[in-house]
């Protein structure tokens, strides 16, 4: 179903072909008559499908085009919706009811029957409407032919002075010694980051720099469709070819190229590269000559950068936002003249404005542009209409053209998923899972080839990442991004693009009330300050049409009735002081959420108590239910009946009395209380063999006895096979020291286990057991003592993927521990507890470490500087970059923390050193 994946502009197109299928199974053979007009249909919204994905990437779209496009989204979502009305009356099936109302049911079948077959009729109406409208608008001939061709602002930075920028020295100056290193091969370096950062003015600057050190060179642009003959000939032109060669057969380009630069010094830079193919292409003219040659290109995407690179991250330079000195410098030196300082009536506004241009270079030119020689109620107007201004202000242009590139270059898919995040505030983290999961939920997400629908979506989060279009914010152990941000500007691109496509609405005025329109299919609620809130109760109109809604706010009062088909309802909600009043609420009342039988995602988060309704079972399609309420919630035992719930999250400490193993779907449970539940729900919970992520919790450890971890291990064990289980974490109270090693008593284990935290476990030694966890790439345990003559640390230090260890031994060895040359291949945080005796590295140990991080008890500041060195931090690889030292208890002697920052600095100068407890 991929293959129909559309742009905004087509709404609910993909899920709409999908249910048109379905519609056509057997389960729904007694429409009969309706048959045909489904086909009909489904033929019909599938060529109109391929039609809007050509208009999708058209510049510009004239009065009729844009309003068929509109029209056959709006269309799309109404007929998904009769769609839904009847497969939720038709598919209602329960054995346990009586002979009344079965009798009752199949007559309401009926109804629904008859009346989706004149629904039917009256769509296909609309459809052969739009269909002729088609034809009169000669909509498939369209071909937009610009009048004028866009300067590219590109051309501006390839020709602007040094002394006019700011920031670029030290960007500069790093990439000038990347690329004049005394290496004889041929290196190839690539800058890479989002439109608009600089780029290509970077590249410049370092070409003008060095380019005297070099025979032959070169600085063409490419584009995201680039003509590589006419690009190499510019090449060969650049570097002296005889005119005689120059030619537009590729190969022999290629050839005359590389017999010109075979024996000569060369620098190349092909700037805004958009695709790895054309590298593969291009870089055939460079030959390997051994005299120092050097290429540089830049792209937006990192994938193109590795490709150029060939995959050595080290010769990547990734572009970062100038500073807040440097952006103040820059826009002031625009607006008021170089060295000219900000006048005081300007310069709150200006420190506003500045945030939003988020330290784009360009982004900061083009508002420089707006400003200059204006007048402050100018400046109040700028400051107050940024998005707005972005979206119609010709003076922004440039910086429209160059996100809008970014934003073209998408396939229809990714359009999709970018733009919902508009439903998201400002300057917000957005966790990678939320995100996934609402895709799916929307339907922008299907299961293709035997993919899975989660694995799909998350190589749509990583495409994101990858081209630039999102920023990455929190970073896993195993590199995996979990979390991101959306630039401002970026988000104000794609606010004008949801608005063209009336695809979300985001409220946080009473304005933004009057203006939102009956057709919006989702709308995001923002708090807009500390004293004002918006609820639903105060939009005006039906709100039966809306199919997601995500709120910030301080003062949510859910009236759920209205919202017929939603999908997604996930809730921000921070109740307390509100406008010098107090405005305090104590529970959620979510009672009627059960009526919302469409609902797909249910995200909770609150510092109020929550109340769920006594029964579930109607939420027949809800994918995902996270609860993070400030207090325990009571789970409606008919949860056991939700087929399709893939993702819990209940609070810590939940406790379930039912049958959990009912669940087949689920593949993330976190907040499982194993002190609290019964002995059934958590011996079921080896039935659920879909399990990805297993998080259980223990509040009242006094509960648990020999009949609880009985049931604990028969449930582990048979979730060992088949292993599917990823990450499996217990927190809580310390299981009581009865219980030391209950871990080795399991007859099998899931060894592909990824992530393993059995916080709350205890164990005498390091388990031998955990050598075989060949896929492990984060763990934590708690050890009474480690003994070095046995190897304990050997146990683990051959785990080839491990990345992340926390390890904690409660007794002080006797022997110092050594951690030997080659251990650890892919550590990159080390978090050790220990009551004294720092470890013994050898050399080579750790190669990848970057962090660590020492918790001990010493008394006297001598037996400090013995357990420092040698063989010690002295060992430490270059790659670390921060270590936190924590002292437990007060050390005698001089010049504590002075003493330990001396011993760093003479073998590691550039080490970030933390001191936690030190007296």
């Amino acid at each position: 179903m991929a293959g129909t994946m559309v742009s905004a502009s087509a709404g609910a197109m993909n899920s709409l072909l999908g249910k048109l299928t379905t519609l056509m199974g057997e389960e729904y053979n007694k429409l009969k008559g309706s048959r045909k007009e489904v086909a009909y249909l489904e033929d019909e919204f599938r060529s109109m499908n391929a039609l809007l994905e050509k208009l999708a990437n058209m510049d510009d779209l004239d009065a009729p085009a844009k309003e068929w496009r509109n029209q056959v989204r709006d269309m799309s979502y109404e007929i998904e919706d009769c769609i839904d009305d009847f497969m939720h009356h038709f598919g209602k099936n329960d054995a346990t009811i009586g002979f009344l109302k079965k009798i009752s049911r199949f007559l309401k079948n009926l109804r629904a029957r008859h009346q989706i077959g004149s629904k039917i009729r009256e769509i296909k109406a609309q459809v052969l409407e739009a269909s002729d409208r088609r034809m009169r608008y000669r909509l498939d001939e369209y071909i937009h032919n610009p009048d004028i061709s866009p300067v590219d602002p590109r051309v501006v930075a390839i020709y602007k002075e040094a002394a006019s920028l700011v920031g670029i020295d030290a960007p500069r100056d790093e990439l000038v010694k990347l690329l004049t290193d005394n290496e004889p091969e041929l290196k190839v370096a690539s800058i890479v980051g989002f439109g608009g950062l600089g780029k290509t003015t970077l590249a410049n600057q370092v070409y003008h720099k060095i380019e005297g050190q070099f025979k032959c060179r070169s600085f063409v642009s490419a584009s995201q469709k680039p003509d590589i003959p006419k690009l190499l000939s510019k090449i060969l032109l650049d570097i002296g070819g005889n005119n005689l060669f120059q030619t537009s057969e590729l190969d022999e380009l290629l050839r005359n190229i590389r017999e010109h630069l075979r024996d000569k010094r060369y620098f190349i830079i092909i700037d805004d590269l958009w695709d790895s193919s054309a590298w593969e292409v291009i870089k055939c003219a460079f030959p390997e000559n051994s005299h120092g040659s050097r290429v540089l290109t830049t792209t937006r995407i990192r994938s193109v950068a590795l490709a150029c690179c060939s995959y050595s991250k080290q010769y990547i330079y990734n572009m970062r936002p100038l500073d807040e000195d440097d952006s103040r410098g820059l826009l002031f030196s625009r607006i008021f003249g170089f060295g000219e300082a900000c006048p005081d009536a300007f310069e709150n506004l200006s420190v506003d404005i500045l945030k939003r241009c988020g330290g784009l270079p360009l982004a900061i030119i083009s508002i420089a542009s707006l400003l200059a020689g204006q007048p402050k109620v100018t400046w109040d107007y700028v400051h107050n209409s940024l998005c707005s201004m972005f979206e119609a202000n010709p003076n922004l242009e440039d910086m429209k053209r160059i996100l809008d590139l970014s934003y073209r270059n998408l396939p229809h898919h990714l359009k999709t998923c970018l733009i919902y995040l508009g439903m998201y505030p400002e300057d917000y983290t957005i966790m990678k899972h939320d995100l996934v999961r609402q895709w799916i939920a929307e339907g922008f997400v299907s299961s293709i080839h035997g993919l899975d629908a989660e694995d799909i979506a998350g190589s749509y989060f990583n495409e994101l990442i990858n081209k630039n279009m999102i920023q990455p914010v929190l970073t896993d152990y195993n590199d995996e991004v979990i979390s991101c941000k959306v630039h401002d500007l970026m988000l104000d691109l794609i606010r004008v693009k949801s608005a063209e496509d009336n695809f979300l609405y985001v409220i946080d005025d009473m304005e933004a009330l009057t203006k939102m329109n009956k057709k919006t299919r989702r709308f995001s609620l923002h708090y807009a300050c500390e004293g004002y809130c918006v609820t639903p109760t105060k939009i005006k109109g039906s709100l039966c049409q809306i199919r997601s809604v995500v709120a910030f706010t301080k003062a949510f009062l859910p009236s759920y009735q209205g919202f017929k088909y939603i999908r997604v309802l996930s809730l921000h909600f921070w109740t307390g002081v509100s406008g010098g009043s107090s405005f305090r609420i104590h529970k959620i009342d979510l009672t009627s959420i059960c009526r919302l039988y469409l609902l797909r995602y249910l995200k909770i988060v609150s510092n109020t108590d929550l109340e769920l309704p006594d029964r579930l079972w109607n939420l027949l399609y809800l994918e995902t239910m996270d609860l993070q309420p400030l207090a325990d919630v009571f789970i409606p035992s008919d949860i056991v009946r939700l087929g399709r719930l893939s993702y819990l999250t209940v609070p810590f400490g939940t406790a379930f009395q039912d049958d959990i193993g009912s669940l087949k779907s689920l593949r993330t449970l976190h907040g499982f209380d194993f002190s609290r539940s019964s002995l059934n729900s958590i011996e079921s919970l080896g039935e659920l063999t879909n399990l990805r992520d297993l998080q259980l919790s223990c509040k009242d450890c006094g509960n648990v006895n020999d009949l609880v971890m009985d049931a604990l291990r028969f449930s582990l064990e048979r979730l060992s096979h088949p292993s599917s289980l990823k990450i499996l974490v217990f927190s809580g109270a310390f299981i009581p020291n009865s219980h030391l090693d209950w871990f080795n008593t399991l007859s099998s284990f899931p060894y592909h286990v990824q992530k393993l935290h059995p916080q709350g476990f205890r164990f005498s030694r390091i388990p031998k057991w955990i050598a075989q966890l060949h896929d492990l790439y984060s763990l934590q345990l708690v050890v009474r003592e480690i003994v070095p003559k046995d190897d304990d640390i050997g146990i683990l230090a051959g785990l080839p993927c491990l990345a992340h260890l926390y390890l904690n031994f409660i007794e002080a060895p006797e022997e110092r521990i050594i951690i030997p040359g080659a251990a650890f291949p892919a550590l990159k945080q080390l978090n050790l507890t220990c009551p004294k005796l720092f470890p013994a590295i050898d050399v080579g140990a750790m190669p990848m470490l970057e962090k660590l991080e020492l918790s001990f008890t010493m008394v006297r500041w001598e037996d400090m500087v013995k357990c420092l060195q040698p063989n010690g931090i002295d060992n430490l690889p270059v790659s670390t970059k921060k270590v936190l030292l924590r002292c437990y208890g007060q050390l005698t002697g001089e010049d504590t923390t002075s003493g330990v920052r001396n011993v760093f600095n003479a073998h590691h100068p550039g080490v970030d050193l933390i001191f936690s407890g030190f007296l």
